[in-house]
C-alpha cells in the first residue's frame, strides 16, 4: 500500500541544518498557523448527543484501510472484509467484536447493523464496492483515486447524489490547514495570476517500467487468500507475489501508477486553489522503451513507465486566466523558479506543487505542506489575507472523523465526491494520457469523450471481467 508520508510540523525540513531562508520561512508559517482557524471558522469537534456512535465496517482492511480504522477508533466496528486474511490479520485483532467476510457483497447482504464503509482495497475495485454499498444505503468513504477509470469517477459522483449517501475521498491532505491557506493566498492574490503549475512526486516507489515483465511462473496461492475475489473485475492471470500485497499500484490491470498514487494528494490544492474542473487537452510524455511497446500488433501495457511528463491544459475559469498544469515524475523535476537561492528546497520527500504567478512564486509540499512564496516581500501581504475556509479540527488526522461528523448529521465532508470525483478524474486523464503518449487528447469533460482520438475515448470507460458490472 502507499508509504505514509512522514508527520511533520508546518514548516519543518528534518535533517537540515537551520539557515535565514529556514528560520524566515518557519516565522512566516507560525504567524500564519496563530491566525488559521478563528473559532467562527473552525467546525465543531462532534455535533452529536454523548454515547451516539457510527456502526461502520472496513472493506480492504491490511494496509491503508486499517490506518483509517483506527482513526474511527471511537466509533462502532462492526464488521470488516478482506479476501486476504493473513494480511488483514493484525486488523482483525484489533477489534474482535467485528465480524469477518470474505466478500463484500455478502457482507452487505448479510449485515444489515452497517451504516457506513471504508473502502481501502486496490484501485481496480473502488468503484464496484462502494457502488454496492451507496445501493445498500451505506454512507462511502473511498481511498485515492475514486476509481480506476474517468467513468467510474462520474459514475459514482451522479450515484452519491442518487443515493443521497455521505461521501468522502481518502486524500488526507484536502482537510489539512496547509491546503486551505494555499486557496486562500492564491484566491487573495497574494502572487498575482497564475497562469502555470507544476507537480511532481518521487513515485514510483515500486518496481515499474519495460523491464518489469509478467511473471512465467504459477506457484501455489497461499493460504487465507482468496485470488479470485482479490481480481474482481481485472482480466484473469494466475497468482504471483510480484502483485501482491504491495506493487499491483505498478500494474496496469490493477493499479493507476504514480499519477495514482499521489496525484489525489498533491494536486488537490492546485485543484481547489485554481478553482479547476475538466482540461481541455491532456498530453504524455513518457519513457522511450516503454513506448516501443506500442508498436506491437497488439500492444499490451503490462506496468505503467517508469516516469511521466503529463501536461494539461485548463480554460479560463471564474475570472482567472487559463492554466498549464504539468505533472512529473518517475525522478523528472520542474525547472526551479528564478531567484530562489541554491539550497532552497522544493517541496518535500514526496513530491510538490509551484505555482508561478504574476508577482512571485507559492511553493509547497505533498498534502500542500508547508506552503511558502517568494520572493519574502511578499510575505508582508499574509497578514492582510482572511482565513475564511473551514479549518477541519484535527487537519489530516480529521479527516476521516470529518466524514464520520458528515455522517452523523453535520456539514458536509471536505472531499465529498462532488469535489473529489471531478479531482479524481482529472488524475485518471492524465493516465489516458500516458496510455496514449506524445499526442494531445482533446477532452470535452461534459460529455466525458476524447474528440480525437477514437481509441483513447475506448479507455475512458473500462471493460469488466464476466460476472463484474458497475
Amino acid at each position: 500500500m502507499m508509504k505514509t508520508c512522514e508527520k511533520t510540523t508546518v514548516g519543518s525540513l528534518p535533517g537540515r541544518a537551520a539557515t535565514r531562508r529556514q528560520f524566515l520561512k518557519n516565522s512566516v508559517l507560525a504567524s500564519s498557523a496563530i491566525t488559521v482557524a478563528p473559532a467562527v471558522f473552525t467546525l465543531a469537534a462532534d455535533g452529536q448527543t454523548p454515547g451516539q456512535k457510527l456502526n461502520i465496517a472496513g472493506i480492504g482492511v491490511g494496509g491503508m484501510g486499517g490506518s483509517n480504522l483506527r482513526q474511527c477508533a471511537a466509533e462502532n466496528i462492526v464488521a470488516l472484509c478482506d479476501v486476504d486474511q493473513n494480511y488483514a490479520a493484525k486488523t482483525f485483532r484489533a477489534h474482535p467484536g467485528a465480524k469477518v467476510y470474505r466478500d463484500f457483497r455478502e457482507m452487505l447482504e448479510q449485515q444489515k447493523d452497517i451504516e457506513a464503509v471504508i473502502v481501502a482495497t486496490p484501485d481496480h475495485t473502488h468503484a464496484m464496492i462502494a457502488m454496492a454499498a451507496m445501493r445498500a444505503g451505506k454512507h462511502v468513504y473511498v481511498q485515492k483515486p475514486l476509481s480506476y477509470s474517468v467513468h467510474e469517477a462520474r459514475t459514482l459522483t451522479e450515484a452519491a447524489r442518487e443515493h443521497k449517501a455521505v461521501t468522502q475521498m481518502g486524500n488526507q491532505g484536502h482537510s489539512g490547514d496547509g491546503t486551505r491557506l494555499i486557496c486562500e493566498w492564491i484566491q487573495g492574490g497574494l502572487i498575482g495570476a497564475v497562469r502555470e503549475v507544476d507537480a511532481w512526486t518521487n513515485r514510483p516507489v515500486w518496481p515499474q517500467g519495460v523491464e518489469v515483465e509478467r511473471p512465467r511462473e504459477t506457484p501455489p496461492v497461499p493460504a487465507g487468500l482468496d485470488w479470485d475475489r482479490w481480481l474482481g473485475p481485472a482480466p484473469f492471470r494466475p497468482y504471483h507475489p510480484a502483485y501482491v500485497p504491495g506493487n499491483w499500484r505498478a500494474w496496469c490491470d490493477f493499479g493507476t501508477g504514480s499519477l495514482g498514487d499521489l496525484g489525489c494528494h498533491i494536486l488537490d490544492a492546485a485543484f481547489w486553489a485554481m478553482k479547476l474542473k475538466y482540461p481541455t487537452s491532456v498530453e504524455g510524455c513518457i519513457s522511450t522503451y516503454w513506448h516501443d511497446l506500442w508498436k506491437k500488433t497488439e500492444p499490451r501495457h503490462e506496468t505503467f513507465p517508469r516516469s511521466t511528463i503529463v501536461r494539461y491544459q485548463f480554460p479560463a475559469r471564474a475570472g482567472q486566466p487559463p492554466v498549464k498544469l504539468t505533472w512529473w515524475d518517475g525522478g523528472m523535476m520542474p525547472p526551479r523558479p528564478d531567484g530562489l537561492e541554491p539550497d532552497e528546497e522544493l517541496g518535500d520527500s514526496d513530491g510538490g506543487l509551484i505555482f508561478r504567478g504574476e508577482k512571485g512564486v507559492l511553493i509547497c509540499g505533498c498534502y500542500g505542506r508547508s506552503p511558502r512564496v517568494f520572493p519574502e516581500s511578499l510575505r508582508g501581504g499574509l497578514a492582510g489575507i482572511p482565513k475564511s475556509i473551514p479549518r477541519i479540527p484535527g487537519g489530516m488526522d480529521g479527516h476521516e472523523k470529518d466524514w464520520i461528523r458528515a455522517c452523523k448529521g453535520g456539514p458536509p465532508a471536505s472531499s465529498n465526491f462532488d469535489y473529489s470525483g471531478p479531482l479524481s478524474e482529472m488524475v485518471l486523464m492524465g493516465n489516458l494520457a500516458v496510455r496514449f503518449p506524445n499526442q494531445q487528447l482533446l477532452w470535452d469533460g461534459e460529455q466525458m469523450q476524447v474528440k480525437n482520438h477514437a481509441a483513447a475515448n475506448a479507455f475512458v470507460r473500462r471493460k469488466y471481467r464476466d460476472g463484474w458490472t458497475l
